[in-house]
């Protein structure tokens, strides 16, 4: 269980807080990203802002997870990451887009990562929320984190027992809060 540097993250945050372009503000949460699951035993970054032949879809972060005991060994080989680090909870079109992606992979589990979550009513199932559930007839989780629930994680255990968390609640409820 290797420590999380909260101070690193915070770092991460404020250089795309005080970011002046939307790319530098967007390669911050990428790093921070990066910074978090590499520390994961037997999690590998693989690819970074890497478009398809067709140049058509963007792909943020991709992980290659080996499963091993002390890491994900509940999650998939390999995990994409969508960031958006907005001001504002990202919309239901940009969800979709996510889940696209996923689904034109067949890539069943995604993970979104805003700082201020999705749009939407978790309990209503309505604008992102709903994209959310709708990917479940699919069997596609999508789960979504935010950073402030990132900078809060003290190990790499805890952002298991988040993900994990999160994975639950969307089995339970149909959608993530």
């Amino acid at each position: 269980m290797p420590a999380i540097h909260t101070a690193t993250l915070q770092g991460f945050i404020a250089t795309g807080t005080g970011a002046g372009t939307t790319a530098v503000k967007g390669r911050a949460l990428e790093d921070m990203i990066c910074y978090l699951f590499s520390l994961v035993p037997g999690v590998a970054i693989t690819h970074r802002n890497v478009m398809n032949p067709f140049n058509t879809e963007e792909i943020d972060v991709a992980l290659w997870n080996e499963q091993g005991a002390g890491g994900f060994h509940f999650l998939p080989n390999l995990i994409l990451i969508e960031s958006k680090n907005w001001s504002n909870p990202v919309s239901s079109n940009e969800v979709s887009w996510f889940n696209t992606k996923l689904r034109n992979r067949g890539l069943d589990f995604g993970i979104l990562i805003s700082p201020r979550g999705i749009t939407g009513d978790a309990v209503d199932l309505t604008a992102a929320h709903h994209v959310v559930a709708s990917a479940l007839m699919e069997k596609r989780r999508l789960i979504v984190l935010t950073t402030g629930e990132l900078v809060a994680l003290q190990d790499t255990d805890a952002l298991g027992h988040l993900i994990k968390t999160k994975l639950c609640e969307l089995a339970v409820k149909g959608t993530i809060v």
